[in-house]
């Protein structure tokens, strides 16, 4: 990983022939992921909760946490990219906390070998409060973070900039059977900005987020194993 990239990697790939019509129909196809996250996201929560402590006295995150709540990044990130945070891609996203290599969209986060006891006070709600109120013009009334641990994979558009723009490509598509590429790099940006706040308000990294849009589907300076620049940590499957 380059010394400018951040611990999270989040990638996406712009498929071409992505159907005209089935948005329309995504929130139905994807209810099953819905009901899934739910109780992941719940059990997120709980993670991250038993891990404060354990950092707050050994400086560590547990490592079988992180694992497992890597895993559940990467499922939300599938299902958000096949629905309305991207609709990037027509193929379902698979049930597993694994990585997928050959998925178009894929998330990984580097392993923390110590963490800040004094920053795990103050990280999650006080230092990371001006990523919440960019983040919330970026996802609309849904607050993003360890607290955004909803429903739906842990955060949705809700009506932000990233919900709107995702509903103009989809227009677009509808009409010209295309998706705008430079609308895609954009909706790509602001959505590796809000799972780097997640991943921060966890309590996955001490870096803090960076105040930039990196733009397009991969990350431009992944530097990782590979030849799309994630190197998958292991994950528990489903």
């Amino acid at each position: 990983m380059g010394s400018s990239a951040y611990p999270l990697q989040i990638e996406g790939r712009l498929e071409d022939d992505l159907s005209r019509w089935r948005w329309l129909v995504k929130w139905l196809l994807a209810i099953p992921h819905f009901i899934v996250l739910a109780f992941l996201w719940l059990a997120f929560v709980v993670a991250t909760v038993v891990a404060f402590f354990a950092i707050l006295v050994t400086g560590r995150h547990p490592r079988g946490l992180f694992t497992f709540k890597v895993g559940v990044l990467r499922w939300s990130w599938r299902v958000c990219f096949y629905t309305y945070n991207a609709l990037a891609t027509d193929r379902y996203p698979p049930f597993t906390l694994a990585d997928v290599p050959d998925y178009p969209a894929r998330l990984d986060v580097a392993y923390p070998q110590h963490l800040s006891r004094g920053l795990v006070l103050v990280k999650w709600w006080l230092l990371a409060l001006p990523q919440y109120l960019i983040v919330g013009v970026f996802a609309g009334g849904t607050v993003a973070g360890l607290n955004a641990a909803g429903d739906q994979g842990g955060w949705t558009s809700g009506g932000g900039l990233i919900g709107l723009l995702v509903l103009i490509s989809a227009v677009v598509l509808l009409f010209t059977g295309r998706y705008p590429r430079s609308l895609f790099d954009f909706i790509m940006g602001m959505n590796r900005w809000v799972y780097r706040v997640i991943a921060y308000a966890a309590l996955m990294t001490d870096a803090y987020p960076p105040l930039r849009l990196d733009m397009g589907g991969p990350e431009g300076e992944a530097g990782a194993t590979g030849s799309d620049g994630i190197a998958p940590t292991p994950a528990v499957g489903v």
